[in-house]
């Protein structure tokens, strides 16, 4: 057994994820998941998320060629990232040598209102391999009903399902007949204050059923899952319930430590948290307020016009936040 896998598994370290990943063997990791910091000023306890653009970027490349060293040759990584560096950091990995697979666009509601631009609702979601040839990708783990199964009832349907598309869902209000499991739209809740699964400890965590379909689909059992960022600990929470090895690197005492206390309350083949049907979370709105939200909206915007020759309209601020 490496060392790798007999001293360092089954836990977050506590450090600077880059002096860790130096400290590890290159080719032993099966999948990697990191949620970085997005360098939007984001209020963390020990990292500053404001980072001068050069700063940001040198500091991204570094973590992400020790990311491409840890991998197996099979290896496979998946990239959160915002709007602001999500075409830097994609250029960056396949400068280093990462294979792009997807350019997954994950949609959730209750994104951050502004004033002044259309209020963000998505985040990037970027799926690399090392071998353009040779990598893991589990079909039959994450397949859902095709349209001629459930639509056309045709026989000449894969009786298996088919693979879901690139663009996933979160909470799609009052679209009842939408986001159908045979559509181009993959819909889960996102984890906010009220829901059950949610940590507590970490503003920032990634729902633990988006996580287990990468983790499904891009490693086995037994094999070694690592999270660079472990923030909340949800990647690793999920390797652990779905049977993966899985090491973790967190820079926040605070985090590591709750985040390791997580963990130890979960045993292996425990269900993941939130629905497998997740519109079960999302109540359409009664056709009557349906009516009235409408005609609210059409009020808004004809007041809305009604100011646009104002001078006071022409020195509006810059874009912020409600």
């Amino acid at each position: 057994m490496s060392l790798l896998k007999s001293d360092l598994l089954g836990q977050i370290h506590h450090g600077d994820c880059l002096q860790i990943m130096r400290d590890l063997p290159a080719g032993e990791i099966d999948l990697a998941f990191a949620d970085p910091p997005f360098n939007i000023g984001y209020s963390y306890d020990q990292y500053q998320d404001r980072l001068e653009d050069d700063h940001y970027l040198r500091w991204s490349k570094e973590w992400l060629a020790e990311i491409y060293r840890l991998l197996k040759p099979t290896g496979s990584f998946w990239l959160a990232i915002g709007d602001e560096y999500a075409a830097e950091l994609k250029i960056a990995a396949q400068q280093i040598g990462f294979v792009p697979r997807n350019w997954v666009v994950w949609y959730y509601t209750f994104g951050v209102h502004c004033k002044n631009k259309f209020t963000r609702s998505h985040a990037h979601l970027f799926y690399f391999v090392k071998d353009a040839r040779s990598f893991t990708f589990n079909r039959q783990a994450i397949a859902v009903p095709s349209a001629r199964q459930l639509v056309y009832g045709d026989r000449r349907a894969n009786p298996q399902g088919r693979v879901p598309d690139d663009t996933w869902i979160l909470r799609p209000q009052d679209c009842r007949d939408g986001f159908t499991a045979d559509e181009d739209t993959w819909y889960f809740p996102r984890v906010n204050g009220t829901f059950k699964e949610r940590a507590g400890f970490h503003g920032c965590q990634m729902p633990e059923q988006l996580l287990g379909r990468i983790i499904r689909a891009c490693s086995a059992q037994g094999e070694i899952v690592f999270d660079p960022f472990a923030g909340s600990a949800t990647t690793l929470v999920v390797a652990k319930k779905l049977g993966r090895h899985f090491l973790g690197c967190e820079l926040s005492p605070n985090y590591a430590a709750a985040g390791t206390a997580r963990l130890a309350e979960v045993r292996v083949g425990d269900r993941l948290e939130g629905a497998e049907e997740p519109k079960v979370s999302a109540p359409a709105t009664d056709s009557e307020d349906a009516v009235r939200l409408d005609e609210n909206a059409t009020r808004v915007r004809g007041s809305r016009r009604s100011r646009q020759s104002s001078p006071a309209d022409s020195r509006r601020p810059p874009d912020t936040l409600f």
